[in-house]
């Protein structure tokens, strides 16, 4: 496995957790090196896609300001207001933040206005901790995952926490008609050396079949504003997110081709002993 501190632009070959990324693969595979900031707001031209926050401000990636508090009280202030995301290079975690902006937009421009009106609302009231909403916010862009299917009883068994049910009895029609997309950028850095107990936190959606026939761009843009409507109209907060055990997914890892590796109760837990 590749030292998380040095550009492999081979990672997107590792899992298929990296498949919403392949959009991005032909910008970075031929690359030597990290791409610095120049590479990352080119790739929107190339691709050809506006990236605006809700407050109009066309998406840049920017130098990252140095000190923890900057990240702690300015970041998501600054990108609404500037369209500027400070973004390290060099960094994993930047980097990968840097490729959802490109591939769920929508999603991102709402989630960082969802902060940005907290941050405003809990300044005003004086309010010193974070509200249930900004942290679920915060849950979807590190670690989301996005779940469509279109079999309503393929997503109860997830509520239901029945993963071997889901994963192993129910296999090919979780592969005929359940797909997880991976949003938060932090999940996306931890995949590069998955581990059993790797956890995303899920928003589950209901489509069509009609979705399974599309390709990936047309799929991963029709979930992206499918997720941007809920974040702005319906997210309120943890318990609208339900606990993804992401290496459960058939052909995630080459471990779950066992059924025995879904009696793992250490990672695919019970209900009753969950916590999000």
């Amino acid at each position: 496995m590749m030292n998380i501190q040095e550009w492999n632009p081979d990672f997107m070959n590792l899992s298929q957790i990296f498949l919403p990324l392949k959009l991005c693969n032909q910008y970075v595979k031929n690359m030597q090196d990290w791409p610095e900031l120049l590479h990352l707001n080119q790739m929107k031209i190339q691709r050809r896609i506006q990236i605006e926050t809700k407050s109009g401000k066309e998406i840049h990636f920017v130098p990252a300001m140095p000190g923890r508090k900057f990240y702690e009280e300015k970041y998501e202030s600054t990108v609404y207001v500037t369209g500027q995301v400070p973004t390290r290079v060099r960094n994993w975690h930047d980097f990968f933040n840097a490729l959802v902006w490109q591939i769920f937009p929508r999603a991102k421009s709402a989630l960082n206005q969802l902060h940005y009106q907290m941050i405003l609302i809990e300044s005003l009231n004086k309010v010193k901790h974070r509200s249930e909403l900004r942290d679920a916010a915060t849950h979807i862009d590190e670690s989301g995952v996005i779940v469509v299917s279109s079999k309503k009883h393929l997503i109860q068994l997830l509520r239901n926490f029945e993963w071997k049910q889901l994963f192993w009895n129910e296999r090919d029609a979780t592969l005929a008609s359940m797909r997880f997309f991976v949003i938060g950028h932090g999940l996306y850095e931890k995949s590069l050396r998955p581990y059993i107990g790797m956890t995303g936190k899920g928003l589950l959606f209901d489509v069509n079949d009609t979705f399974f026939r599309l390709n990936l761009p047309d799929q991963l843009q029709y979930v992206d504003s499918m997720l941007e409507r809920f974040i702005l109209k319906s997210l309120s907060s943890n318990s609208d997110l339900t606990p993804i055990p992401l290496l459960g997914y058939p052909g995630w890892t080459e471990e779950n081709t066992q059924e025995a590796y879904y009696d793992n109760k250490k990672y695919f837990r019970d209900r009753r002993n969950s916590i999000l």
